[in-house]
């Protein structure tokens, strides 16, 4: 199965604008990886009541 472009691309503009990471440090992580941080950041800026 392969992850979808538009999702990917998502994935990487939400971690770079909430860690500063750069584009290359973001790709290298695994899918699963990636997915987690996602989570993680959407569950901080839950709990601040932000984006």
């Amino acid at each position: 199965m392969t992850y979808a472009a538009d999702r990917l691309h998502e994935d990487v503009a939400y971690v770079a604008y909430h860690f500063h990471w750069p584009l290359d440090a973001i790709l290298d992580l695994e899918h699963a990886d990636r997915r987690r941080y996602v989570a993680e950041i959407a569950r901080l800026n839950q709990q601040a009541g932000g984006r």
